[in-house]
């Protein structure tokens, strides 16, 4: 038996003022923008433009984001702390 192709969704299904949804095979995660301010000001096709680069990470090329979904699903196991890059100009 042939198996047909991986038709499971993985996408943003929408944008808030808060954070976004993501839609991965079958699991809706929340981004909240409070805990990943780099979304904050990205652009809507930046946001969108995500790969899977393992099953249990997500990255974003075009704003050099990674996200692990155990941070997602369980937020409370992985409290976040945003550093700012002290080499930027």
């Amino acid at each position: 038996m042939q198996h047909g192709a991986d038709i499971s969704p993985n996408e943003v299904t929408n944008i808030e003022a808060s954070g976004f949804w993501l839609l991965l095979e079958d699991r809706e995660y929340f981004v909240p923008f409070a805990d990943y301010p780099v979304f904050r000001n990205a652009k809507v096709s930046e946001i969108f433009r995500f790969t899977r680069t393992s099953p249990t990470q997500i990255h974003w090329p075009g704003l050099d984001a990674d996200i692990e979904l155990e941070a997602l699903a369980e937020p409370e196991r992985f409290p976040l702390v945003w550093k700012e890059d002290r080499d930027s100009p």
